[in-house]
């Protein structure tokens, strides 16, 4: 560990945290950044909270269920394979087509069960192929900008903050200097 290293960066963080001190206090001046570049971060920010207020909602109405939705986040995150859960479609189709079949083929019950179930089980299976085609080509892509782009843009966006402090610490040093010979040479021409 190089031990100049880390004195130069504890420095430039104090004298950074001091600067941003002041400038709160309004005890100094701040370097205002482009008006542009002020809107387009604002811009930033709201799409970010939009982002992931959609990504939230769509999460909802895919699984509507607040357990089964965390569960799925848990195996996400563990990078496991999230076990097969029927929809509530397919297990009535089941359930509907089991009893035609008890009920019987020939009869205008079991027939209208029996229809109903293979109907069923195919509006799960849509059920299915619709949350999965949510996930790959909408969700994902918007999980991609809140986790890959925008962490992107807050790393330039706080070493752009860094910067401006930096270049308004030099200016205070440069104020500070200037003031310094000036009371030095009236103090000499006195």
């Amino acid at each position: 560990m190089d031990l100049t290293r880390l004195a130069v960066d504890a420095g430039q963080f104090i004298n950074r945290a001091v600067q941003y001190t002041e400038e709160s206090l309004g005890q100094a001046e701040k370097t205002g950044l482009n008006s542009g570049l002020e809107e387009r971060l604002a811009l930033v920010e709201a799409t970010k909270t939009w982002t992931d207020q959609i990504i939230s909602q769509t999460e909802v109405l895919l699984q509507p269920n607040a357990g089964a939705r965390l569960e799925d986040r848990l195996y996400e995150q563990l990078d496991w394979s999230v076990p097969p859960r029927p929809h509530a479609h397919e297990v009535l189709g089941d359930h509907m087509t089991q009893a035609g079949l008890e009920m019987g083929s020939n009869t205008p019950y079991g027939t209208a069960l029996l229809r109903f179930g293979e109907t069923q089980k195919r509006l799960g299976e849509m059920e299915r192929n619709l949350v999965q085609s949510t996930n790959i080509h909408f969700l994902t892509p918007l999980r991609s900008f809140t986790e890959g782009e925008y962490r992107v843009m807050q790393d330039e966006r706080k070493m752009l903050v860094n910067k401006r402090l930096d270049l308004d610490i030099a200016k205070t040093r440069l104020r500070k200097a200037h003031e310094a010979d000036r009371e030095g040479r009236v103090s000499n021409e006195s």
